[in-house]
């Protein structure tokens, strides 16, 4: 299989997010198998449309679209869903090279020991200073 994910942004008008938007795809895309494109939902390109788009001539056949934000929110459960057309299941599917490619929509970070030992890391990092 070979598995694309669309790392989702906000977007704003500073360079910071779309600085880390496209940090945290190269490390996600070093993991191996997988081919990764970004997209943003504000003031950014790609928009969401356009980074499915950048998926052809890659030969995928799934994409994950993979939301860059703690919790939910209006953007998670309606805005992102809505532009990618996604079903109830929070699935659904876009051509890539002419082909039907399903897509997967996954979770926000939300609560998890992975944020809070990062959490409490920069909290020590600012006490040290």
């Amino acid at each position: 299989m070979n598995t694309g994910i669309l790392v989702l942004g906000h977007g704003s008008s500073l360079p910071h997010n779309r600085e880390l938007i496209e940090k945290i795809a190269e490390m996600i895309a070093d993991h191996g198998n997988v081919v990764v494109r970004t997209a943003y939902l504000n003031m950014e390109k790609p928009t969401l449309e356009e980074g499915l788009a950048n998926f052809d001539g890659t030969g995928v056949d799934k994409i994950v679209a993979l939301p860059i934000f703690l919790a939910h929110g209006v953007h998670t459960l309606e805005d992102i869903p809505r532009e990618l057309n996604l079903d109830n299941d929070l699935k659904g599917s876009t051509k890539v090279d002419g082909k039907t490619v399903d897509i997967v929509y996954a979770a926000p970070f939300g609560a998890d020991p992975v944020i809070a030992d990062l959490a409490y890391q920069r909290a020590e990092e600012a006490l040290a200073r």
